[in-house]
């Protein structure tokens, strides 16, 4: 019996299974494609960190009422000089960038280094005009809030319609 016996049928002809002795190599690749396919649509990358630099991707909260748009973004360790807003064309951009707050010391090595950093930018498209003149964006506790009071004319729009019983 030899190690091709060992690999299961279909493997051969699958992506990463480059020759009949290579069946660790075809294991590899599918594990890779696995995790690959998992964290797509997460916003989240952990394999592809390059010497202690992690992507950065604030977490962003959206709510609408009649009056207004609130956008929440999770923004720790950040200070509000951090922070660039801009409303071009009815698209809110959320641009900063999150420094490093650990340096490596002589002689140190790592156990765990988790926290992200780097520049990021989010761009929310909102479906109807803003008053800009009266947007209002604050900074607490790590959470940028931004209000986008819709103009005069996208209120009137906006119409509520009563659902009745047959």
């Amino acid at each position: 019996m030899s190690i091709s016996d060992l690999v299961p049928a279909g493997w051969k002809r699958r992506k990463g299974a480059t020759t009949e002795v290579e069946p660790w190599s075809a294991l590899q690749q599918q594990m890779n494609n696995l995790f690959e396919d998992f964290f797509r649509g997460f916003e989240v990358e952990p394999f592809k960190a390059e010497a202690g630099w992690g992507s950065f991707t604030p977490r962003v909260n959206m709510s609408e009422t009649e009056k207004e748009y609130v956008v929440e973004a999770e923004l720790p360790g950040l200070d509000e000089k951090d922070i660039e807003l801009s409303l071009t064309n009815d698209i809110l951009t959320i641009r900063g960038h999150k420094k490093q707050e650990h340096e490596r010391k002589e002689g140190e090595n790592r156990i765990f280094f988790e926290r992200s950093y780097g520049s990021f930018e989010r761009s929310i498209p909102l479906t109807c005009e803003v008053d800009q003149d009266k947007i209002d964006a604050s900074f607490r506790k790590g959470v940028l809030t931004v209000k986008l009071p819709k103009s005069a004319q996208a209120q009137r729009q906006s119409k509520k319609i009563t659902v009745r019983a047959s």
